[in-house]
């Protein structure tokens, strides 16, 4: 599978039923529904929306034409104004393992930057270990507890990354 034959892009309304799919897919393969956790966050349904807000961005990851995978960034909430957060990244099992990961991981980080962000925060899961793996070799380091106010009280690993 070489890049070619995947494309990212910025989220468009019509992409939006899509990613709320891939989003219902993903998260409970990794224990990840109920509450406490980003599956029930009413942006799911309108992705192109929330993201249009200042100082954020979303992007989807296409393959053959079909969107199988997203990931963003948006101030943290709750967070001082240099601090972002890495928000709903979610690949189908498909597109996993084809280096799309850190496409969107750069792509994100680069719309970051641009924002005038000087930290990126995430919050995840124990168990997600491909997706940690990405992070730490994006340069993200661990950090004790959570920041800001997200509201996913189910997460319990929480990662930085200086801009």
């Amino acid at each position: 599978m070489h890049a070619a034959s995947w494309n990212i892009r910025p989220i468009e309304a019509g992409d939006d039923a899509a990613m709320a799919s891939i989003i219902r897919t993903v998260m409970p393969e990794f224990g990840a529904c109920g509450s406490g956790f980003a599956i029930n966050d009413p942006e799911v349904d309108w992705m192109s929306r929330a993201y249009a807000q200042p100082r954020s961005a979303y992007f989807v990851l296409e393959r053959g034409g079909v969107v199988v995978g997203g990931g963003g960034m948006a101030p943290l909430e709750g967070g001082d104004a240099d601090t972002c957060e890495l928000r709903k990244m979610y690949f189908l099992a498909e597109a996993r393992g084809l280096g799309a990961g850190s496409a969107m991981m750069a792509r994100c980080l680069e719309a970051a930057r641009a924002a005038g962000f000087r930290r990126c925060y995430l919050e995840t899961l124990a168990g997600m270990d491909a997706a940690m793996k990405l992070y730490e070799r994006s340069g993200f380091r661990r950090i004790p507890g959570p920041m800001g106010a997200t509201g996913h009280g189910g997460c319990n690993t929480f990662y930085l990354l200086a801009l």
